[in-house]
C-alpha cells in the first residue's frame, strides 16, 4: 500500500503482518518486516506464524486492509488497520486486542541501508550495519543507519521496549528461550538488529516514522499519531478514489462477473502502487523480494524492467489511465541509453549492473507501448520520437537474436523477443523516414518470413512421440545446444529442439500468425503434454521443461546455493495461464477458463504471485497446491496481464495487437524481396528471386565469387538506413549461379576474420539454420576443407 500524496512510504502485507516498508524510493527497503508478537498467562503466540486471520478492504481500489487474527484456541483477537500517512513519512497502525490478560508485542525488524547495484560478495553488508536504541522516557525505539532512521512510537506509549541483535537477544528469542519477555536491553548494534515493545492497553495507535535524522523520523511519527486513524484514513481513502474515477474498465455490461471486475479494478490499483513518488513514472516490477527469508538480495524485483514496465503501461492505458502510461513511458525515456538499448534493469535513478546482457524485447516494448497510445490518440511528449529512432537502431544493428531470453538465461532466437522486434520495427516505421522507413519495413518483412528458420524445428524426436509436425523452440537455433539456467554446472547441455516454452504464443498475440496456424497447434499439443500443469486453481505452465527457478521439494527457498550454484524446482506461473487466455481469444475459443484460474491462484488478499506452489500441502511452510509459492507477490507483470486479459475478453482485441501489424501482415507470415545476411542471421539458403543484401553495422568492400570463387570482383557497401551499411546481390547478379562466396573487408583494410562466407541460391525447399547430427558432421568436414581451400586476398 501506499499513498497518492506527497508521503514517501510504502507497506506491504504477507501472513497477516507488515512486511517490507520501503523510504524514500519504491526501490529502497528500509524494514525486512513489522511483525506481532502475542501472550497471555504461560503462552505466547507469533502472529504471522499462526497464520489464522482474515482480510479486507473497504473498496478493490482503496489498500486500507482490516487484519483480523483470531487465536481459537487461545482467546484472543488482534485486529489490525494499516495506513500510510498521505502527507507524511509515516505507515500508522491502528489496534484493538481482546483476551484475558492478553497483551501485544510489535517486534520491527529493521534493514536500513541505501540499495543500489552490487556484486553478490556485498549483499551480507546491507542492513548489516544498523543501530538499534529506545528513549528511556517513553520507550520510543529508534533505528539507523548513517542517513536513514526509522521510528516506532505507540499512543499509548509503550510500557516497555527492548533492543537486541538478531537470534541472539531480541525480542523473538527472548520469548523461544523465556517465553515472556524478560530482556530490556536499552541498545543494540551496529549490526543485525531487532526492536521491540510491550502494549498493555486493549487499543491504540503505532506509528513507523522515518527521516534522515532521529529527530525527524520521531516528529513525523508523532504528527501522525497527532492527526489520528480516521483523518489519515479518510485522507487516504480520497486520493485512491480520485485516482479511481479516471479508470474506464470493461464490466457487468461487457459481460464479465462482478469478481472479474473487482479484480481488474484492483490489479490497476496494484499497479499504481508500484509507481514512485519522487519520478513519475518509475514503476518496479514488484515491491518484493522473492524467498527474501533466504536472501539479502539489495535489488529483489524492486527494479525497474522495461519488460514489466511496459507491461504495466499497456494494462493502464487500456484502462483508461493513459496519463500514467504516459509518465511511465517518458521516464523510460529518460533512462535509454545512447546507442538506444536499455539496460536489463534498474533501481529508479538509472543505476544498474553494467555487465548484464542486453534483452532485446526490452528495447522493442517501449516502442510498442508508444505506438499504443498513439492508437488511443494520446500526444506524447517530444522526446519519445528520439526514442524510436534510437531503439530502431539499436535492433537494427543487434536483432534478430538477443544476447538473453526474456526469462534472462540463454542467447538465441526466442518467438517472444524476434516477434517484437518485428512489431518495434513496423512501428518505428511511422516516425522514421526516407531510407530508415524503408529499411526498417523490409527488415522486419525479412524478420517475419524467416521467424521460423530461427525458432522452429521440424521431425524431431519430440515430434514423432507426440505425432506433431514440428513445434517452436523455446530458444533457437534449434540446432543449438543449450545450457540451461539455474542448474548445476555438471548438468549436460540439452538440444535446442527438446526445450519448450510458451514465448510462440506471442505470434498470435501481436498478430504475426493466424492463431490456426498448423505450427502454432502443433507446438501447443507439444507444451500441454511437457510443461501444463493442473492444479486444484486450473490450468497454468512452466516456463520451459527442466526450469530449476522455484522451490525445492521441501519448499525451502530458490535462492540457498547448492553445489556451487542456485537451482531449484520451476514452479507454473499464473501469468502463462493469461498467456493462453488470450490465445484462446483470438482463435475463438473459450478465455474465461484461463481468467478463472489466474483469480483462483491469488492469495489471500487478491494479489497475484509470480509463481503458483504444485506439490503437496506443506502447511508450515504456508504452501498449497495452486496458491502462490514464495517467489514475488504482487508481481506486477503478472497484474498487468490479468487486466489485459479482460480487455481482451470484453474487447475481442489483444492490447499489444497494433493496427499498422495488423494492417501489413494480416496474421500471414510475407515474403520479403530482400533478405539480409548478418553475422548473427546468416542466410544459408536463398528462396528464388530474391535480392542478397549482405549487411554490417560498418562500412564495409565486399570481396564475392559464384560457384566456389569463379567471377570475383568487389563492390563497396551503400546506407541501407538506421546505421547499417550492405551490399544488395540482385537477380541480374545471381540468376546463373549455384552459390555465393564472399568475405568482407573494412575500411582500415582488415579483413574480417572468417575466411569465407556461402550461400546456396534459388533453394526452394524451407530455410532453416537447423541441422540433422548427420548434416552436422557433413557441413563441419566440409568447412573445414573449404577453410584450407578457400580463397581469401591477402591485399
Amino acid at each position: 500500500m501506499t499513498a497518492l500524496g506527497t508521503s514517501r512510504v510504502w507497506a506491504t502485507l504477507a501472513h497477516g503482518i507488515i512486511n517490507e516498508v520501503y523510504w524514500p524510493a519504491v526501490d529502497q527497503p528500509q524494514v525486512r518486516d513489522f511483525g506481532f508478537l502475542v501472550a497471555g498467562a504461560g503462552w505466547w503466540r507469533e502472529l504471522k506464524r499462526v497464520d489464522n486471520y482474515t482480510l479486507s478492504t473497504p473498496d478493490p481500489t482503496i489498500q486500507l486492509p482490516t487484519i483480523s487474527h483470531h487465536g481459537d484456541g487461545d482467546g484472543y483477537q488482534v485486529t489490525l488497520r494499516p495506513v500510510v500517512d498521505p502527507d507524511r513519512d509515516t505507515l500508522l497502525i491502528a489496534y484493538t486486542v481482546t483476551g484475558t490478560g492478553v497483551r501485544l508485542y510489535p517486534l520491527l525488524a529493521p534493514h536500513l541501508s541505501i540499495y543500489r547495484p552490487a556484486s553478490e560478495d556485498e549483499w551480507p553488508a546491507f542492513g548489516a550495519d544498523n543501530v538499534a536504541w529506545l528513549d528511556p522516557a517513553d520507550n520510543t525505539m529508534f533505528a539507523s543507519s548513517r542517513t536513514r532512521c526509522v521510528c516506532v512510537s505507540a499512543s499509548p506509549p509503550f510500557s516497555r521496549g527492548s533492543a537486541g541483535f538478531v537470534s541472539d537477544t531480541d525480542g523473538w528469542t527472548d520469548f523461544s528461550r523465556n517465553q515472556a519477555m524478560t530482556w530490556t536491553y536499552s541498545l543494540a548494534g551496529p549490526g543485525v538488529v531487532a526492536l521491540m515493545g510491550e502494549l498493555t492497553e486493549s487499543s491504540g495507535l503505532l506509528a513507523v516514522g522515518f527521516g534522515e535524522t532521529p529527530a525527524q523520523a520521531r516528529a513525523v511519527g508523532q504528527a501522525s499519531l497527532a492527526a489520528g486513524f480516521d483523518a489519515v484514513a479518510a485522507r487516504f481513502s480520497s486520493g485512491w478514489q480520485t485516482w479511481a474515477s479516471g479508470l474506464t474498465l470493461p464490466g457487468t455490461a461487457q459481460g464479465l462477473s462482478p469478481v472479474v471486475t473487482d479484480a481488474i479494478r484492483q490489479s490497476a490499483a496494484v499497479l499504481k502502487t508500484h509507481e514512485d513518488h519522487a519520478v513519475p513514472g518509475a514503476f518496479v516490477a514488484s515491491l518484493a523480494t522473492p524467498w527474501g527469508e533466504d536472501t539479502n538480495d539489495p535489488a529483489g524485483y524492486h527494479m525497474v524492467w522495461c519488460r514489466d514496465g511496459a507491461e504495466c503501461g499497456l494494462a493502464l492505458a487500456a484502462a483508461g489511465r493513459t496519463d500514467d502510461a504516459v509518465n511511465l513511458l517518458a521516464y523510460l525515456a529518460s533512462k535509454q541509453q545512447a546507442d538506444g538499448h536499455w539496460p536489463r534493469c534498474f533501481f529508479v535513478d538509472g543505476s544498474f549492473d553494467p555487465n548484464a546482457a542486453v534483452q532485446l524485447d526490452e528495447v522493442a516494448f517501449p516502442v510498442l507501448l508508444a505506438a499504443r497510445l498513439e492508437e488511443y490518440g494520446v500526444a506524447l511528449p517530444t522526446s519519445i520520437d528520439d526514442m524510436i529512432r534510437k531503439a530502431a537502431i539499436y535492433l537494427a544493428q543487434n536483432g534478430p537474436i538477443s544476447g538473453v531470453d526474456l526469462w534472462e538465461e540463454n542467447s538465441g532466437g526466442s518467438p517472444f523477443t524476434i516477434a517484437l522486434e518485428i512489431v518495434a520495427m513496423v512501428a518505428a516505421a511511422t516516425c522514421l523516414g526516407g531510407l530508415d522507413q524503408q529499411y526498417a519495413l523490409a527488415l522486419a518483412d525479412n524478420w517475419n518470413e524467416r521467424l521460423e528458420e530461427f525458432t522452429y524445428v521440424a521431425g524431431s524426436q519430440l515430434d514423432r512421440y507426440f505425432g506433431t509436425d514440428g513445434h517452436y523452440v523455446r530458444i533457437g537455433p534449434s540446432a543449438d545446444q543449450i545450457r540451461v539456467g539455474n542448474q548445476p554446472a555438471s548438468v549436460e547441455p540439452i538440444a535446442a529442439e527438446a526445450l519448450v516454452g510458451m514465448e510462440f504464443l506471442y505470434l498470435p498475440r501481436l498478430g504475426l500468425r493466424d492463431p490456426a496456424d498448423k505450427r502454432i497447434t502443433d507446438t501447443l499439443v507439444v507444451v500441454d503434454r511437457m510443461i501444463r500443469r493442473d492444479t486444484p486453481s486450473g490450468s497454468t505452465y512452466y516456463r520451459y521443461n527442466t526450469d530449476g527457478y522455484g522451490e525445492w521439494l521441501d519448499g525451502s527457498g530458490w535462492p540457498r546455493r547448492r553445489f556451487g550454484t542456485r537451482f531449484g524446482i520451476g514452479r507454473p506461473w499464473p501469468l502463462l495461464a493469461g498467456e493462453l487466455g488470450h490465445y484462446e481469444a483470438v482463435r475463438g475459443g473459450d478465455p474465461a477458463t484461463q481468467l478463472t484460474a489466474m483469480l483462483a491462484m491469488r492469495g489471500r488478499g487478491g494479489l497475484l504471485p509470480e509463481q503458483i506452489w504444485d506439490g503437496n500441502s506443506l502447511p508450515w511452510r504456508h504452501l498449497e497446491p495452486g496458491k502462490p509459492a514464495g517467489s514475488a507477490m504482487p508481481l506486477a507483470w503478472a497484474q498487468s496481464e490479468l487486466i489485459k486479459l479482460a480487455i481482451t475478453i470484453a474487447t475481442g482485441r489483444p492490447v499489444e495487437m497494433l493496427q499498422s501489424v495488423l494492417a501489413r501482415y494480416g496474421r500471414t507470415a510475407p515474403t520479403s524481396d530482400r533478405w539480409f545476411w548478418r553475422d548473427a542471421a546468416p542466410v544459408r539458403d536463398l528462396p528464388p528471386g530474391r535480392t542478397l543484401v549482405i549487411e554490417d553495422p560498418r562500412p564495409f568492400t565486399l570481396h564475392f565469387g559464384f560457384d566456389e570463387w569463379n567471377a570475383v570482383s568487389e563492390r563497396n557497401a551503400e546506407q541501407l538506413g538506421l546505421g547499417m551499411f550492405g551490399v544488395s546481390l540482385g537477380s541480374a547478379d545471381l540468376a546463373s549461379h549455384a552459390s555465393v562466396q564472399f568475405v568482407r573487408r573494412y575500411v582500415d583494410g582488415q579483413w574480417e576474420p572468417a575466411s569465407r562466407h556461402d550461400v546456396a541460391l534459388h533453394v526452394t525447399r524451407a530455410p532453416a539454420l537447423r541441422l540433422s547430427a548427420a548434416e552436422l558432421g557433413r557441413v563441419t568436414a566440409a568447412g573445414g576443407r573449404a577453410r584450407r581451400a578457400g580463397h581469401r586476398p591477402t591485399g
